[in-house]
């Protein structure tokens, strides 16, 4: 029998590694998050709405991708992002609630197909 080179372990390894390494990407419940999003239509839910300070339109949520809302949320529970309003509302929600969050809102369309 031949022996098996280091090589292949040192390449089996680093795929070890380098999977282990990969941040966990949480499965969202849409059901669960349907029932999380509610104090999210206060701003996101308002056609046309816009802040009064900074400038700048509130966007719509509806057919975001999932994982974009996943980091969105988790940066500004991080405070990564810097928006006051924002960071008190996801620091209030689990790593599980955030997930369940974008996998609802990714599940509902653009506003433009309601």
């Amino acid at each position: 029998m031949k022996p098996v080179a280091p090589k292949f372990f040192l390449i089996t390894a680093a795929v070890a590694l380098a999977v282990t390494a990969l941040p966990a990407f949480a499965k969202g419940d849409p059901v669960a998050g349907k029932q999380l999003v509610w104090t999210c239509t206060g701003c996101h839910g308002i056609e046309g709405y816009k802040n009064a300070y900074p400038n700048y339109r509130v966007p719509k949520l509806g057919g975001q991708n999932e994982q974009y809302l996943v980091n969105a949320l988790t940066e500004y529970k991080k405070g990564e992002r810097s928006h006051p309003t924002m960071r008190a509302q996801a620091e209030s929600f689990s790593d599980q609630d955030i997930a369940n969050i974008a996998a609802y809102l990714s599940s509902v369309g653009t506003p433009n197909e309601k």
